[in-house]
C-alpha cells in the first residue's frame, strides 16, 4: 500500500470535485498527503483536469450502476455535491438528496468509516426552500445511519457574494430591506482547511464562517469601492422581496424560481458561522474587479 512519510496514506472520496469547494477540498486533502479520489462525470473537462487529484474515478451519483468501486479502501467520503441551477432535467431532490443518499448507501455497504457533508447554515428556518429541504433531508438520514458523519454549514461562499459585483458594475447596488443584516462569508480554500479540522477532530456538525462579518450595506460598499464606484445604495422595501419571490413560485417552474428562492431567503436573516481562516472578502473583491469587470480606461 502506499505510503506518505512512512504512514499508511489514507484515501478520501470526494464527490462534487469539480464545484468551487470541491476544487479547494481536493487540493487541500492532497497537500495533507491523502490519495485523492475525485469524483466526476468525466474527466476529460477543463475542471476535471485543473484537479489536484490523485485518481479519478468517472461516474454520476445519481446512477448507483455507474459508482461500482469507487468506495474500494477509503477511509472518509465528503460530498460537496449538489446543484444551484439545474439542468440536465435533474432536481433539487435528484441530486442534492437522491444523489448524496446513493452515495451514503455505498459508503455504508463498503464499510467507510466516516462520510461527511457539506450542507447550508440555518437550514432549519429555511426549510420551505426547495433546494435547502432537499439538502436536509439527506441530512436526516444522514445523521440517522450507521456511520460517523460530519455536517458542515458554511455561511456562504465568497463566490456567491461575486454577485454584487454584477451589480456594482451598474454603479448601484439594490438591497431589500435596511441592509443590516449580516454575514460571514469564507473562502474556499479557507473552507476546505476548515473541513479539514473539523473532520480530525470528529465534530458531528459545525457551523462554519469567514474571519469577518459584514453587513449587507458593507458588502454593497466594497463591491462599488472594488469597480472605483461612487457608493450608490437604493434600499428596497422587504415586501417586494417577498412579492417577487411568491409570484416566481407561482408563475414559473422550480428551474426558475429555486436559485431566487434560495438567494432571496438568505438574505432576509443573519448568516454567520464560527470564525475560520483569514482570506478577506475586499481582497477577493479586488481581485474579481480587476480579472473581470474592471472597465478599460477611455
Amino acid at each position: 500500500m502506499e505510503s506518505f512519510r512512512g504512514a499508511v496514506m489514507k484515501t478520501v472520496v470526494i464527490a462534487g470535485a469539480t464545484g468551487y469547494l470541491g476544487a479547494y477540498l481536493v487540493a487541500f486533502y492532497h497537500q495533507k498527503g491523502w490519495h485523492v479520489r475525485a469524483l466526476v462525470r468525466n474527466e476529460q473537462t477543463a475542471r476535471a483536469k485543473g484537479l489536484e487529484a490523485s485518481e479519478f474515478f468517472e461516474g454520476e451519483a445519481t446512477k448507483p450502476d455507474s459508482l461500482s468501486g469507487l468506495m474500494e479502501g477509503a477511509d472518509l467520503v465528503i460530498s460537496a455535491l449538489g446543484i444551484t441551477r439545474q439542468k440536465d432535467g435533474l432536481s433539487y431532490k435528484d441530486v442534492d438528496f437522491q444523489a448524496n443518499k446513493n452515495l451514503l448507501e455505498l459508503a455504508i455497504q463498503r464499510s467507510v468509516p466516516q462520510f461527511a457533508y457539506i450542507h447550508v447554515l440555518n437550514a432549519a428556518r429555511m426549510l420551505d426552500v426547495e433546494l435547502v429541504r432537499a439538502k436536509q433531508d439527506f441530512v436526516d438520514v444522514l445523521q440517522a445511519a450507521p456511520i460517523k458523519s460530519t455536517v458542515i454549514s458554511p455561511s456562504g461562499y465568497f463566490s456567491d457574494l461575486e454577485e454584487f459585483l454584477g451589480m456594482a458594475k451598474s454603479g448601484r447596488v439594490y438591497l431589500f430591506g435596511s441592509g443590516a443584516c449580516r454575514l460571514n462569508p469564507i473562502h474556499g480554500a479557507d473552507l476546505a482547511e476548515a473541513c479539514y479540522s473539523i473532520i480530525e477532530d470528529g465534530k458531528s456538525k459545525a457551523d462554519v464562517g469567514g474571519p469577518v462579518t459584514y453587513t449587507q450595506n458593507e458588502l454593497a460598499e466594497l463591491a462599488l469601492q472594488s469597480l472605483g464606484k461612487k457608493i450608490r445604495i437604493t434600499h428596497l422595501p422587504d415586501w417586494i422581496s417577498l412579492a417577487v419571490q411568491r409570484l416566481l413560485e407561482v408563475f414559473t417552474g422550480v428551474k426558475t424560481y429555486g436559485p431566487i428562492q434560495f438567494f432571496l431567503s438568505v438574505m432576509r436573516m443573519d448568516m454567520i458561522g464560527e470564525h475560520y481562516g483569514t482570506k478577506r472578502l475586499e481582497d477577493h473583491f479586488a481581485e474579481v474587479a480587476q480579472r473581470k469587470f474592471q472597465q478599460k480606461a477611455s
